[in-house]
């Protein structure tokens, strides 16, 4: 009867979570660049039950009373890195990544490019997120005031927003300032670490390669234009609905467990 109560309880928590997730997917389905996460939930391990020996609790006889299974979790929750869709901007300050030819690993998994940019504390970090700004001493910036960075990490300054962008990746300011645009490629992009607001780590202080100097890896800078979050709204409601009378079922669940542990403590009690 107990274990029920975990089982219930468990099964609650994890939708609670995947509805959580799904409820950040849907506030950032008009975000630049966002990527979906999805979930994926497990069961908790089995365990193994045994026949304690009648001589004491240390004695355990060989005969098996059975498995059990103590309920599910959301185990993680992993971007999805697709390609979102292109719309125009007309802004010379929105750049789209487009991924051309992007490898993945042995698994068959795609891999991504990201912008490389750098965070308040001088790391480097990377985003999809091409909606920039020129700050006011003509840094080119994310929309939450991070650097842009160049292939060789520094920060990228121009005279005006009067620049171009040239399908792979060259900014040319109004003053004859040149710079490429750095742009980071992993094989492995489920193996960044989120930190919010669009931007991602490479794992354990490493940093991601140049795509430029990658082998296989082509891609598109289109100017004025931006990649759009790549969240379904419409799988994402159904997805929120489902998880919800998930909810309520394993709720229900826990009522009709109370209720007759409740009937069992005051009712069969007395007798």
């Amino acid at each position: 009867m107990f274990k029920g109560f975990y089982t219930a309880a468990s099964g609650m928590l994890t939708q609670q979570r995947k509805t959580e997730m799904l409820s950040n997917n849907m506030a950032n389905s008009t975000t630049p660049g966002f990527k979906a996460d999805q979930s994926s939930i497990r069961a908790f391990p089995e365990l193994l039950q045994q026949r304690l020996g009648e001589k004491g609790a240390q004695t355990v006889d060989k005969s098996s009373i059975g498995s059990l299974s103590t309920g599910v979790y959301m185990q993680e929750a992993t971007p999805n890195f697709t390609q979102g869709d292109i719309t125009e901007t007309e802004l010379n300050t929105d750049l789209a990544l487009i991924n051309i030819s992007v490898p993945g690993n042995d698994k068959n998994n795609a891999g991504s490019l990201f912008y490389t940019i750098q965070d308040a504390n001088g790391d480097t970090r990377y985003t999809r997120n091409g909606n920039f700004t020129l700050d006011g001493q003509g840094f080119l910036t994310t929309a939450s005031g991070l650097y842009v960075l160049d292939e060789a990490n520094n920060p990228i300054q121009l005279s005006s927003t009067d620049f171009a962008v040239s399908p792979n990746g060259v900014i040319t300011g109004g003053n004859g300032e040149t710079y490429q645009l750095g742009i980071g490629y992993t094989d492995t992009p489920e193996q960044l670490v989120k930190e919010g607001d669009g931007v991602y780590r490479a794992p354990d202080g490493t940093t991601l390669a140049n795509a430029l100097e990658s082998n296989g890896v082509s891609f598109q800078i289109k100017q004025g234009f931006l990649e759009s979050s790549n969240v379904d709204t419409a799988q994402t409601m159904t997805e929120m609905m489902t998880a919800y009378r998930s909810f309520e079922a394993n709720q229900k669940m826990l009522q009709a467990y109370d209720k007759s542990m409740d009937q069992a403590a005051n009712e069969i009690g007395k007798i």
